[in-house]
């Protein structure tokens, strides 16, 4: 998008020529003759930079530059003052005034050109390094929520394997006891002097085979059943109690 800049002058023939040198430099020029319609432009247009000529009737580009500090919505724009006046107090004044720099009548085009480069780029260079700040700032935001949620997850994973390992040693204990009953009915049943007795241990021995099948199979399901979500789920039943 072109950069507005707004021509204050009341010469005519002189506006006119530095709105034609703005335009043939791709610069979208806006003009006024006189301080009060070019304060009125500055406030409805808001101009990239503003050209003034310094002596003009009703108000000068003093009163312009006043003005203009004083409105919130036109104080940060660069003004350049047209002058043909090179007295140094007169200088100063628009220095003190807040004005960004002077060009002497008559100037070449050059000159004017330049000028408003200068003025535009000073302009651009902080608002350039403030994106980059807001770009550079927001990938840092990006980053440490990234790593908030690597950490989280870090976290669940170190949580899984600790359940993982309850429910390990868990069922290690469960495929251990029947083992045990099993071998105490394979004594029993040796020993046993009737049939009743014989049945018995027999019974038992296929209840606990029955229980040490059902523990395998847990087992093959181990992988399937901990995901985070079921394991928070069976924890909080207290499923991996160690309870005989």
């Amino acid at each position: 998008m072109n950069k507005k800049i707004l021509v204050i002058e009341d010469e005519v023939q002189i506006c006119s020529n530095i709105q034609q040198i703005l335009s043939f430099s791709d610069f979208n020029a806006i003009t006024a003759n006189n301080g009060l319609e070019g304060l009125r432009l500055a406030k409805t247009e808001q101009p990239d930079l503003i050209c003034c000529d310094v002596m003009m009737p009703e108000l000068d580009g003093y009163g312009v530059l006043t003005a203009l500090r004083q409105d919130p919505v036109t104080e940060s724009i660069p003004v350049i003052f047209l002058t043909a006046k090179v007295d140094r107090g007169d200088l100063r004044q628009g220095m003190e005034l807040g004005a960004d720099d002077y060009l002497t009548k008559p100037f070449s085009t050059e000159e004017l050109l330049k000028a408003i480069k200068v003025r535009l780029e000073r302009v651009e260079k902080p608002t350039l390094i403030k994106q980059q700040y807001e770009q550079e700032h927001q990938k840092n935001t990006k980053l440490k929520q990234q790593i908030e949620i690597n950490s989280q997850k870090l976290q669940e994973s170190q949580h899984l394997a600790e359940i993982c390992n309850e429910v390990i040693q868990k069922l290690l204990q469960d495929l251990g006891n029947p083992l045990s009953n099993i071998n105490i009915a394979i004594y029993m049943l040796k020993k046993a002097q009737s049939d009743v007795e014989r049945d018995r241990y027999l019974s038992i021995l296929q209840q606990e085979y029955a229980r040490e099948m059902m523990f395998l199979n847990e087992m093959k399901n181990l992988q399937t059943l901990l995901t985070p979500e079921n394991a928070k789920i069976l924890q909080s039943f207290n499923v991996f109690n160690n309870n005989k």
